[in-house]
Order: C-alpha cells, then sequence, then structure tokens
C-alpha cells in the first residue's frame, strides 16, 4: 500500500508537486476573524508561490481545561468554513472527533482531518473514509512512524486513497515533544507526508490549564523537515499571537509568514 500523491482541486500535496501549506488559526473564534486572516494568509502565499489549505477547528475537543475556549461547534463552524471556500477560492480542513460528525463535514471540507489523540479510531476513520474526501491523520504522539500504516489502511478500506499523514512530535518524557526526521522518510512509504511545525513546538499541558510550547523553533523544524523529505507543512498562524484563544504559545505570527514561506520553499525546492 502506498499513496504518491493526492489532488485537491487545483493543489496536489506529493508526487514532487510544488509545496503546499495548511495553514490558519487553531480555532475558529469568530467569521470575521477567520475571513480576515484567511484572506491575508491566501494573499501571503500567493505572493510566495505557495499553496494554501486553509484550516481551523470548529472544535477543540481535546482542550486541557474544561474551561477552554473550544469554538462555534459544528453547524456554525462549518458555515464559516464553508464562506471561506466560497468567497477566498481556497481548500478548506478542519477535524472531526466523532464519527456523528463526518457526513456533515464532508459536506464542506476538502480535507477532514482526524487528531493525532484518535488516529487509532476505526470508526472514526472509515466514517471520515467514507465521506471521499481527502483525510489528513495526525500520527499521535504515541504512535511509531510504521503502526500508522494501519491508520492509512483503515481509510483505504473504504474504498478512498486520498490520504495524508501528519508528523507532530512525539512524547519525550512529561510536557515535551520530540521529532524523529526519520519518521517522515517512513510514513511516505504510506502516503504523502506533511509536517506540522506548530503543534511540534507544543508543550502539552505544560502551561497547567493549558499548553506550552516554544515557537521560536517553528522556523527550524519547518526547514528541517522540508530537507529531510516532507510534502507539505502545517502552519497555524495568527495575526496577534498571544492573544489566541487556542495555542497562543506556538501558533506562528502572521506578520513573519512570508519570510519564513520565502525560506522554505528554497529548502523545499534545493532537494527536489
Amino acid at each position: 500500500m502506498s499513496i504518491a500523491s493526492v489532488r485537491m482541486g487545483e493543489l496536489t500535496i506529493g508526487g514532487g508537486a510544488p509545496l503546499t501549506i495548511i495553514g490558519g488559526p487553531c480555532v475558529i473564534e469568530s467569521r470575521e476573524h477567520t475571513l480576515r486572516l484567511g484572506q491575508s494568509i491566501a494573499d501571503i502565499c500567493r505572493k510566495e508561490r505557495v499553496g494554501l489549505i486553509f484550516k481551523a477547528s470548529f472544535d477543540k475537543a481535546n482542550r486541557s481545561s474544561a474551561d477552554s475556549f473550544r469554538g462555534p461547534g459544528l453547524e456554525a463552524g462549518l458555515a464559516i468554513l464553508g464562506d471561506v471556500r466560497r468567497e477566498l477560492g481556497v481548500p478548506v480542513l478542519s477535524d472531526i472527533h466523532e464519527p456523528s460528525q463526518a457526513a456533515a463535514a464532508g459536506e464542506v471540507l476538502d480535507v477532514v482531518q482526524i487528531p493525532a489523540f484518535l488516529c487509532r479510531q476505526t470508526d472514526l476513520l472509515t466514517a471520515a473514509g467514507r465521506t471521499g474526501k481527502c483525510v489528513n491523520i495526525k500520527k499521535g504522539q504515541f504512535m511509531s512512524p510504521d503502526e500508522m500504516a494501519n491508520a492509512v489502511g483503515k481509510v483505504v478500506a473504504t474504498g478512498n486513497r486520498a490520504v495524508l499523514l501528519t508528523e507532530r512530535g512525539t512524547f519525550f518524557g512529561y510536557n515535551r515533544l520530540v521529532n524523529d526526521m526519520t519518521a517522515i522518510e517512513r510514513m511516505k512509504a504510506f502516503a504523502p507526508v506533511v509536517f506540522d511545525a506548530t503543534h511540534s513546538c507544543q508543550l502539552p499541558g505544560g502551561a497547567g490549564t493549558q499548553s506550552g510550547g516554544q515557537r521560536q523553533y517553528v522556523g527550524t523544524l519547518a526547514k528541517s523537515a522540508l530537507a529531510a523529505g516532507a510534502d507539505a507543512l502545517f502552519l497555524e498562524v495568527h495575526d496577534r499571537p498571544d492573544q489566541a484563544r487556542s495555542d497562543a504559545a506556538t501558533v506562528y505570527p502572521l506578520d513573519k509568514l512570508a519570510d519564513l514561506l520565502r525560506t522554505c520553499r528554497r529548502v523545499f525546492e534545493a532537494v527536489r
């Protein structure tokens, strides 16, 4: 089982296709903010000649604290993402947490994402596969790269071969993630690999009631992953990072995105 590339509209990930990012805020904060931020990211990607799949979560179901902001929910969130898709003309991605969410998500999204903590959940994976949309499976922080072949297989068993895998770090001691760059090459044996440069800098639960992080290493990891063969990047981006309502410690500043993408594209093209 090997998937060389996946196409979403005019964009392709894998198979030597140009660099694409999955980018946007961690969570939908409001319709106005989502559209405004999405337009800014799209303009930057267009200028830097990088493809864009816009991402934002309609529900952050795995927040550290029960009091943390989770987002607008399935119905309202999908309506906003539908507006992004129509008004900005870019593919959209969001994550689902229950099989019952898959059908509705598949009506709006171009990419249905499986959160890392849920990457072994058979019913969730098969429900996502049955939407017929691209399925992006985040590698669990507790999973080896080779084990992800089973997750891909569950989606492919539904007849859907549009599958991506995303590397986002592995647990190493308390509140610490590390990245094994050989995981990229190993998982490319199964499907195109996206590297999540922002979540890889998380310190899960490291701030008590929320995750901490080390944003200063996003660029280092992004460039390293592309040099190691990653097919695309996952970057959470915010215009006011310190005020972001989720993952404030790791979301990447909008005003620095162009410089990062310019460098990353050069690295990506140099190793191709």
